[in-house]
């Protein structure tokens, strides 16, 4: 798994909604980034995070946590041991936990996440 220091990663973990508030996925720091990820609301353990992206991230894997990917924009690439899964509007995908997975966007891409609210959004 790779050292996430060099990589340009924007990873916002606070909370921009609550309860009872419409959420916009559009975050406008999200332009100046190739690869930005913000937090958009908590539903009981888990959070939903927005990702806008391009590029590729490293490999890496979750030990306890599962994770969910939804294309809502672009094409996702998830790239497991052996094989690409390609997201495009419309769908999704479950990473189980402890899977070795690296997601990449050819162009610029927005998904959304599902994932527990204590997960290391760059692996374990």
């Amino acid at each position: 798994m790779a050292d996430t220091a060099g990589f340009p990663y924007e990873t916002r973990l606070n909370i921009l909604h609550g309860p009872l508030e419409v959420i916009d996925i559009n975050v406008p720091d999200a332009k100046n980034y190739k690869w930005f990820n913000q937090t958009l609301c908590k539903v009981n353990d888990s959070v939903v995070r927005v990702g806008i992206i391009e590029g590729e991230y490293h490999w890496h894997k979750h030990d306890n946590e599962d994770e969910f990917f939804l294309t809502v924009e672009g094409q996702l690439l998830i790239d497991l041991e052996g094989k690409t899964i390609e997201l495009n509007p419309g769908q999704g995908f479950v990473i189980p936990r402890g899977i070795v997975h690296r997601t990449r966007a050819l162009k610029r891409t927005v998904i959304l996440m599902v994932e527990n609210a204590g997960i290391i959004p760059t692996g374990n």
